[in-house]
């Protein structure tokens, strides 16, 4: 099933050349070639790096689409096999010819023009590719519609170079998921080191910024599937006010919390994607207030609360407030969290299912029913049934549970979508703002990212860092930035805002990214035996 969506670069090569000869000792991958593995030259760069080298032709399009494909081939397909991308827009290096040929014209369309994008693919395009949400029973959906975002991105002269792989479904399949599987695309690798999780659901475009499998990607939100998969990869992600960036023609879960927002490797580069996917601020320029100094005077709200107690984390948030504090900000301690009101997590959960299911029955009923055969949810769950590849590592009791619920016009449902917003929003967000007079909450975005576990499943530790989970359902802004790492693994700070100041919070991050400078450059270790120390410790 996944070749025929790779079929433009299978040329199966699996770490054929790496393999150590029979009766030889097997080499640690940090004897391996590794340095073949990681980005070099122009792709290594950044977006900005990219733009400025179409713009003074130091690269063409054509060859800039090329160098990616050929990247694509060696890390994702063969190599380390990070299995980041889905499939591959057969008509990108055509698209490349033709900006090549319209900038030798004259006719720049835009700061993006000939950069190639990948797309999370439950995001559609008019590219003759399928949008799949990771499931066999969309591998045909090919739509023919470009979402909105991707319309602003083409206006732009971007190139749609193909789509990534995600938790399928965007990890509201099953209570008993793994982060980044999907059925078509298998599971994607973080490649900072290979057997740990790459975080869901955007995992797909989370490692492929981070390892330079495109010049930008595009992930998408619900409650932490931009943010998650940015701090366990080691790149900015941005996930913007609810409704700035429109929902139409993306796979939904919940209509009052997804978003999509732009990863990349640098603030930067984040607010130049947000100029053109938000299309519904066509004049706002997210770019402009990007300054060195942006923190200059700014008081920030440090929340002590959320920061957790792992001891690794900690003491990188502290190194964080420092780079702060030297960036000119004006540090105010909150130690105490808004109280959530009884029964907050399961009104919470409760309105994702009632949200999905009146969202993704209106969304299969707007496919090609020549292409798509299931209907509804309910044909959905017999159609997986029917399949073992779907079920095979986890089952689909979020699909079932969910149509058990009943209409988005029911009483329940409009009640606890009206208490978990004034919690997160009015009482929470926006009273801790407002009550120390801060412009701007900082916390770590997450953990250190535990190993992919086929047999459990997500294992997560109970001590979850930051308060992502209350800008997601508060439909506020938040990005993350990376701060560091921890035995090579990135962990990321986040800044969250109240509705709308989506320009400032990005200012903010870039002034402490523009001081911190903490990116992690992707080592592709095997796994933490990898690392000086402690295979000798595991194998005395």
């Amino acid at each position: 099933m996944k070749k025929t969506l790779l079929s433009s670069l299978a040329i199966g090569l699996v770490l054929t050349a790496c393999q150590p000869v029979v009766d030889e000792p097997a080499p640690q991958l940090t004897q391996i070639k590794v340095k073949d593995f990681k980005a070099s030259g122009l792709i290594a760069g950044t977006l900005p790096d990219i733009i400025d080298a179409l713009e003074t032709g130091k690269v063409s399009s054509e060859r800039l689409v090329n160098l990616y494909l050929e990247r694509i081939e060696n890390i994702d397909k063969s190599g380390p096999r990070l299995q980041a991308v889905l499939s591959i827009n057969p008509d990108a290096l055509a698209q490349a010819r033709a900006l090549d040929e319209k900038r030798a014209a004259g006719e720049v369309l835009g700061p993006l023009h000939g950069i190639p994008v990948l797309l999370k693919d439950n995001i559609e395009s008019k590219d003759t590719l399928p949008t799949t949400a990771g499931a066999i029973a969309l591998k045909d959906n090919i739509t023919g519609r470009d979402s909105p975002l991707v319309a602003g991105l083409r206006a732009q002269g971007a190139i749609i170079l193909g789509k990534t792989n995600l938790s399928q479904w965007a990890n509201f399949r099953s209570e008993g998921s793994m982060s980044g599987w999907s059925a078509l695309g298998g599971q994607v690798r973080n490649p900072h080191m290979l057997d740990r999780n790459p975080c869901g659901s955007s995992s797909g475009s989370g490692a492929a910024a981070a390892a330079s499998l495109a010049a930008a990607t595009v992930g998408t939100e619900t409650n932490g599937s931009v943010i998650c998969p940015s701090n366990a990869n080691g790149i900015v992600g941005f996930k913007p006010t609810v409704g700035l960036v429109p929902q139409q023609y993306i796979i939904p879960i919940s209509v009052s919390q997804d978003t999509a927002g732009p990863m990349t490797k640098t603030v930067m580069g984040a607010a130049l994607m947000m100029n053109a996917m938000a299309t519904t601020t066509p004049n706002q320029d997210y770019s402009a207030g990007l300054q060195k100094d942006a923190l200059t005077g700014v008081r920030v709200g440090v929340l002590n609360f959320a920061k957790g107690e792992s001891v690794p984390i900690t003491a990188l948030f502290t190194k964080a407030l420092q780079d702060l504090e030297m960036a000119g900000a004006v540090l105010v301690d909150i130690d105490e969290a808004p109280e959530a009101p009884q029964d907050f997590g399961k009104m919470s959960y409760d309105i994702l299912k009632y949200e999905f299911k009146d969202g993704v029955n209106k969304y299969l009923a707007s496919t090609s029913e020549s292409l798509v055969s299931t209907r509804t949810l309910q044909q959905l769950i017999d159609f997986n049934s029917a399949y073992k590849e779907e079920l095979a590592l986890f089952d689909q009791s979020i699909f079932i549970a969910s149509q058990a619920m009943a209409s988005i016009e029911s009483e329940d449902y409009k009640n606890a979508l009206k208490i978990v917003q004034q919690a997160t929003r009015a009482d929470g967000i926006d009273a801790l703002l407002q009550q120390h007079n801060v412009d701007v909450l900082i916390a770590p975005s997450g953990l250190v990212v535990p190993r992919v576990d086929p047999i459990n499943g997500d294992v997560w530790p109970r001590d979850w860092p930051g308060y992502g989970g209350y800008a997601a359902r508060a439909g506020y802004p938040h990005v993350t930035v990376p701060m560091g790492g921890i035995h090579n693994l990135s962990v990321g700070l986040s800044f969250i805002g109240t509705k709308h100041t989506d320009a400032d919070v990005l200012a903010y991050a870039y002034g402490y990214e523009q001081q911190s400078q903490r990116r992690l450059a992707p080592q592709y270790l095997k796994n933490a035996e990898d690392l000086p120390g402690v295979k000798e410790a595991m194998n005395p």
